[in-house]
This record gives C-alpha cells, sequence and structure tokens, in this order.
C-alpha cells in the first residue's frame, strides 16, 4: 500500500460516511480520512486535501456526484475516484463522467475492497 493513502469519503447521509469510514480504517489503519456532505464540498477539499481515492456518491444535493467527479477529474487525473451508488443504472453514466470504477452500495464489502485494491495497484504502477 501507499504511505500517507489519504482517502475523501463523500455522502450526504452521515451514518454512510461513518461507516465507510470504519470500513476502511480496517483495512487501511496508516491511511488518512476527510470526509464532504456534497459534490460542492468535494471539489473544494481536493486542493486543500489532495487525497488518493474518492468515494462519491452519485446522488447528493447542492452537487451530485457525477458532476463533481467531471470537475475533479478536469483539475487532477491522478485522483482515484470511486462512484458507489444504491442504482446499478449508474454505472455507465458514471464512468462517462471520468470515475475508475463503480461499485453499488448494495455489494458485498469485498467488492469494494477489490476495487480499492486494484486502484492502489494501479497508482503504485504510476509510480513507477
Amino acid at each position: 500500500m501507499l504511505p500517507n493513502m489519504r482517502f475523501l469519503i463523500v455522502d450526504n447521509q452521515p451514518r454512510a460516511r461513518q461507516s465507510m469510514k470504519a470500513l476502511l480504517g480496517v483495512w487501511y489503519p496508516a491511511a488518512g480520512f476527510r470526509e464532504a456532505v456534497n459534490g460542492v464540498e468535494a471539489v473544494q477539499l481536493v486542493e486543500e486535501f489532495q487525497p488518493d481515492v474518492i468515494l462519491m456518491d452519485a446522488r447528493m444535493p447542492k452537487m451530485g456526484g457525477l458532476e463533481a467527479v467531471r470537475q475533479i477529474k478536469t483539475k487532477n487525473r491522478r485522483i482515484r475516484i470511486v462512484v458507489l451508488s444504491m442504482y446499478a443504472d449508474l454505472q455507465s453514466e458514471a464512468l462517462a463522467a471520468g470515475a475508475d470504477a463503480f461499485v453499488c452500495k448494495s455489494d458485498a464489502p469485498e467488492k469494494l475492497r477489490e476495487t480499492l485494491e486494484q486502484l492502489v495497484k494501479d497508482m503504485e504502477s504510476d509510480q513507477k
């Protein structure tokens, strides 16, 4: 794993953010975490926090996740973004917006872990 890995968790539901942070903390205990409640906050925090990976809910008030993905990827293509949604039919739209991966919130946690492990491998390869 990359040293000092940073995750930004973006979801308008506090319990969803807390659950995701707890799960990621088990898998990546040395990682840093920040949270945002919508796409507007996420875009702002990217500059300040410079996350390696963003876990982005697709649908949120003020600015949805897909628009936030577009804006973030326009400025910084190195950041890996996983869109999370209860709606599997948003997968193609999320990937077209620039997301690196899509995981349904109803999928088993192992699906998210596998996705993150692949993204980390890709990031490590990019640094070589």
